[in-house]
């Protein structure tokens, strides 16, 4: 019997709004797993890497014989998929199409309304693809006996299947990601998620899942937490490092939604690194959080090669915070900034204004603590709803006007000139301007910012960026509040 062609694409394209790209680790991880258990050949392109349009997908598709298309995407790469699934079944009538990844997670049936798919994978994908294609290569077509998919029957009828999808509970059972089916060195030459330009490094994902029941999350990976353990994720660094320690990669970047759960697990690893002997430096640019950082687990860290993080406060109110279910412990957080920046490690702060009921002081409440704080850089993003949120339903319910133009595409996870808040829009951003100005305002701050720096010469090209976001703001105006004129 021979393979089956399995076409994985990372959908989306880089801007100057939203330039970042990382190697496509879902899609990795669900190939490595597909052709470990069934005879299939996958392929994976990431659109944002080669920044082609849809039609160089198509092509690609075509010149390896795809027989089944697997599309990957964030809502704000969504605006894409209408056009490349009808071009994808104009020069591949016979392949199956899938829909998976952020997207189909949040607007699940829609997709279909969206465009001419087969069948979507809202969430985890490996045990529901492996049922599907299973289910597919044995010439069958029903697909009803998949918990928790979205498919159609031969009539056309969109079908959403009861019960929840598969997860993988053991996720030390999955094999490594399939790096071999990547150009990694190709993404040594963009920008990741860690501001940190033209690094050799490589993102690796160690858990899966978040207990927090932060209003904005998609929940992917759903509330309960699993996780690789110490010994395999110490492992796949050793492998990788046989892999592309001749190319001078060092670097590892986590994108776990919440890798230091557990803080035993966080030194284990810390300290098998150590023990190994292994000389890594290692990026967390979201997936630390601050509360349930010890400083046992900080200085495991900054030991084994710690050098940059991100710690998400968003909001400085304790009201909001249980408002918004993130629950964060502020002097918690703050503690652990201290620390964290002690030990030599550039930190960033992540802060959110405009949240459904925030008020003035509630804002000004964020900008003090994170003006007062020791981290080295803050971004300050617009808080935006996307759908299958808890806070998009918020909005639904109270203000369904302020949803009314909302457009994702093209947009940077900073957020849009959308104003969920109490306050007038033109007050909300002049805080949001604000926020900058007086963050990166003070000669401390910018001492401590030059002389932490992983890379200081690159400064220059953040400042603009920076500049701009204390002056005019963050993106430019597509859906103000109505009654009120966006300013600039």
């Amino acid at each position: 019997m021979k393979n089956i062609r399995v076409f994985l694409v990372n959908v989306g394209l880089r801007t100057n709004v939203f330039p970042l790209v990382t190697p496509p680790v879902g899609l990795m991880a669900l190939a490595a797993y597909l052709r470990d258990r069934l005879p299939v050949e996958p392929v994976i392109v990431n659109q944002r890497l080669d920044n082609c349009p849809p039609q160089e997908i198509v092509r690609q598709a075509m010149a390896c014989g795809a027989e089944v298309v697997g599309f990957s995407v964030f809502t704000t790469s969504a605006y894409l998929l209408p056009e490349t699934v009808r071009l994808m079944r104009e020069a591949l009538p016979n392949a199956l199409i899938l829909v998976g990844g952020p997207h189909a997670s949040s607007a699940k049936a829609a997709v279909m309304d969206e465009a001419d798919v087969d069948l979507i994978v809202p969430g985890e994908g490996e045990l529901a693809t492996e049922a599907v294609l299973q289910t597919w290569m044995d010439g069958k077509t029903d697909f009803s006996g998949i918990p928790g998919i979205i498919w159609r029957d031969k009539s056309g009828e969109v079908v959403v299947n009861p019960g929840a999808l598969p997860q993988v509970e053991d996720l030390d059972s999955l094999p490594m990601p399939a790096y071999d089916l990547i150009d990694l060195p190709a993404y040594w030459k963009v920008q990741s998620i860690a501001p940190i330009h033209r690094r050799r490094y490589v993102s690796l994902v160690s858990s899966r899942g978040c207990p927090y029941l932060c209003i904005w999350c998609h929940k992917i990976f759903g509330k309960a937490i699993r996780t690789h353990s110490a010994e395999r994720v110490v492992d796949e660094m050793s492998y990788l490092l046989g892999k592309y320690g001749s190319m001078g990669m060092r670097d590892f970047e986590f994108l776990d939604d919440n890798f230091n759960f557990s803080p035993k697990r966080v030194v284990a690893i810390s300290e098998s690194l150590l023990n190994r002997g292994m000389k890594v430096k290692m990026a967390f640019p979201t997936g630390l959080r601050a509360d349930l950082l010890t400083n046992t687990a900080i200085d495991a860290l900054a030991d084994a090669g710690m050098y940059w993080c991100g710690f998400a406060l968003e909001t400085g109110s304790p009201r909001l915070q249980k408002y918004t279910c993130k629950v964060m412990n502020i002097p918690k957080l703050l503690s652990a900034g201290e620390h964290v920046t002690r030990r030599g490690v550039f930190c960033n702060l992540y802060c959110m204004l405009g949240f459904p009921t925030e008020t003035e002081d509630e804002i000004q409440q964020t900008i003090k603590i994170a003006c007062a704080s020791p981290f080295h850089t803050a971004a300050f993003f617009t808080v935006t709803p996307f759908p299958g949120t808890a806070l998009y339903d918020i909005v639904k319910q109270a203000h369904p006007e302020r949803l009314q133009g909302l457009r994702y595409d093209d947009m940077d996870f900073s957020g849009m000139r959308v104003n969920l808040s109490e306050l007038p829009d033109e007050k909300l951003f002049y805080y949001q301007r604000l926020a900058f100005r007086r963050f990166y305002g003070t000669p401390r701050r910018i001492y401590r910012l030059v002389r932490n720096h992983p890379q200081p010469w690159m400064l220059p090209v953040y400042a603009p960026i920076v500049l701009y976001r204390a002056t005019k703001g963050m993106l430019p105006s597509r859906n103000p509040s109505p009654g009120t004129n966006p300013v600039s």
